[in-house]
């Protein structure tokens, strides 16, 4: 189910209703949410709820084992099957045909033909989301930075919580159990709070990553070589704003639906063009990812406490895994390997006072800007003869742009409110928004209801629900 339509402009009501009626009644409260949670997700493909209640078993059976057992080989087992089988689900619906393509190609070279290795299984939407959701979980019990959840319920909802289930952010155990296990509060700011932001996340998808997609984005990657280098450039910034939109309206919905349930969700964007480095920009690009592979997987592989060369190294196979988490292609390792280059390459850097100067300060990020967009180039290809036509399109520095006009007019007001301070949004919500009349704020949101129906008859599906 998409949030971006009309039935979840329903789902969402009713559920608010029938928690209200066992808010405070906490096994009733965590039963519900349990259920509608999963009626959410089977709403998309019901056949694959199997693999959720198999992760969540999984996972629940050995956090128990691991907690009773003092012996440390036995706590080391129990965390590879976890991860053995976690990884091996998700790799078998996610990664197996990337692989087996692989091993056909490099086999074919030699005569050897096997087609028959490829499967033709559907991937599971939010199967990269909840997997790593669920090893945050065993890995910390085995850390011994959690206790094992003694609740199948509790657990199970942590697993399935439908506000982020399916696109993130990727909630760990050690901040969302606890919430179950005391009496949830949601006041009136808190409430608002999240009303705004799930508008504010239907304002970002539909009207500018999708806009911004159909009045140009589109029609440029579709066809590069029939542009100028002028449009393809305002294209590819196109493309930065609309995944930028499109993603973090999906967690600006998740995060403002899951406040008006009573619960916190982690933050998972703040404002990454603004980055002055790459380094910087990962720590304002999809949170919750970035700092799930520093934590498990960069930190485990030694980070940065060994010789220079192994913490290069450590920080490439954090970004490649990084960019093969995105998808099983080529094109996704190669993104992941080059801002791995740029992280290796600019550790260790410092600035001088004076490079704070606000000219200074801007051409940084402008510079980081770019690199970003050129890496996003990686991502949105269909192949690489387009990848060679775009690239060589930009680099015969042509003028001239058919894009409809309306489009710069999104671009400009995408860039706007992405550069505002957010001091400034808190201070417009806090002193002229949340104490306006109830009828001004009830009449806002019925125009803004409208215009989401006239304009998401067709609007696409978000795009991190193909990782």
């Amino acid at each position: 189910m998409n949030f971006n339509t009309l039935e979840f402009a329903l789902f969402f009501p009713l559920v608010l209703v029938l928690l209200s009626g066992v808010f405070h009644r906490e096994r009733a409260r965590d039963l519900l949410l349990l259920v509608v949670s999963y009626l959410f997700y089977m709403a998309w493909y019901w056949e694959y709820a199997g693999l959720l209640v198999l992760s969540t078993l999984i996972d629940y059976s050995l956090g128990l084992h691991m907690q009773k057992s003092s012996d440390p080989r036995k706590r080391k087992a129990l965390l590879t099957t976890s991860l053995v089988l976690n990884l091996g689900i998700l790799g078998l619906f996610k990664y197996y045909n990337f692989f087996a393509d692989m091993a056909s190609g490099t086999l074919g070279f030699f005569g050897w033909e096997l087609d028959f290795l490829r499967h033709e299984l559907l991937l599971p939407v939010g199967i990269s989301f909840y997997t790593f959701q669920s090893l945050s979980y065993t890995i910390d019990v085995y850390r011994r930075e959690l206790p094992a959840e003694k609740s199948l319920t509790k657990f199970a909802l942590f697993v399935v919580f439908f506000p982020q289930l399916v696109a993130g952010p990727i909630v760990r155990a050690v901040d969302f159990l606890p919430q179950l296990h005391k009496k949830l509060r949601v006041t009136k700011a808190l409430f608002l709070q999240g009303l705004t932001l799930v508008f504010l996340g239907l304002c970002k998808k539909i009207f500018l990553a999708d806009t911004l997609a159909s009045l140009g984005v589109d029609a440029v990657f579709d066809d590069p070589a029939a542009y100028s280098s002028a449009d393809l450039l305002l294209a590819l910034y196109g493309y930065a704003f609309q995944i930028y939109c499109d993603f973090s309206g999906y967690s600006d919905i998740a995060i403002g639906a899951a406040a008006m349930m009573g619960f916190w969700l982690p933050p998972n964007f703040n404002r990454p063009y603004l980055a002055q480095n790459l380094r910087e920009f990962w720590t304002r690009w999809h949170i919750s990812l970035s700092t799930w592979l520093k934590d498990y997987l960069y930190i485990s592989l030694g980070g940065n406490r060994g010789t220079r060369f192994a913490t290069a190294r450590n920080l490439m196979l954090t970004m490649l895994l990084g960019g093969l988490w995105h998808g099983a292609a080529i094109n996704f390792l190669l993104w992941g390997a080059v801002h791995g280059l740029f992280l290796m390459f600019s550790r260790g850097q410092t600035r001088r006072p004076d490079e704070d100067a606000p000219w200074r300060v801007w051409g940084r990020r402008l510079l980081t800007f770019h690199l970003v967009c050129f890496t996003w180039l990686l991502f949105r290809i269909h192949g690489w003869e387009d990848f060679l036509s775009y690239a060589g399109g930009l680099a015969e520095f042509s003028g001239g742009s058919v894009l409809h006009p309306l489009y710069y007019g999104l671009l400009a007001l995408a860039f706007v409110l992405h550069a505002t301070p957010k001091d400034r949004l808190a201070h417009w919500w806090d002193h002229r928004w949340i104490k306006a009349p109830a009828p001004v704020q009830a009449g806002a949101y019925a125009v803004l209801i409208l215009a989401f129906i006239g304009f998401s008859l067709d609007t696409p599906s978000f795009i991190y629900f193909q990782f």
